[in-house]
C-alpha cells in the first residue's frame, strides 16, 4: 500500500527531513507538533494550557487536510519540558478529548530553549 505525504499551510511548515504527516496502512501518522503559529512561526502562549491548545490546533489542521479529525485519533505521544506542567496539559487535553480519549504516552525531556513546553504527536484513523 503506497504512502501519502500530508502537508498544509494551516500548520507550521515542517523542517527538511520530515513531513507534517504521512498516511499509510489506513492510518495518519502526525509528526510532533509544537506550539507555533502557522503564519508567523512564533511560539504561541506562555502557559502549558495555551501551548497545548496550539499544538492541538496544529494537529487538527493537519488531520483536516488528510480528511480525518481529532475524533479519529487513536494514540498520542506528548513530551513535556517540565513534569510540573502535566496537570495543566491534562486539563486542556480533557477539553479536546472529553469522551473516548485516545491511548496516550508521555515523556519528560528538555525540548526547546525558546520556552517551548510541549510537543504532541498522534496517530489517527484515515
Amino acid at each position: 500500500m503506497p504512502k501519502r505525504i500530508i502537508q498544509t499551510n494551516n500548520a507550521p511548515k515542517s523542517l527538511a527531513g520530515y513531513s507534517q504527516a504521512v498516511e499509510a496502512g489506513g492510518f495518519i501518522f502526525v509528526s510532533g507538533q509544537g506550539p507555533f503559529d502557522p503564519v508567523t512561526g512564533a511560539k504561541v502562549g506562555e502557559s502549558i494550557q495555551e501551548q497545548t491548545r496550539q499544538c492541538l490546533r496544529n494537529i487538527e489542521a493537519i488531520l483536516t487536510e488528510a480528511g480525518s479529525s481529532l475524533a479519529q485519533v487513536v494514540s498520542a505521544t506528548f513530551i513535556l519540558g517540565e513534569e510540573s506542567d502535566f496537570g495543566g496539559m491534562n486539563e486542556e487535553w480533557g477539553r479536546w478529548f472529553p469522551t473516548d480519549p485516545p491511548a496516550r504516552q508521555g515523556a519528560k525531556l528538555p525540548i526547546h530553549p525558546q520556552g517551548m513546553k510541549i510537543s504532541i504527536a498522534v496517530i489517527a484513523e484515515a
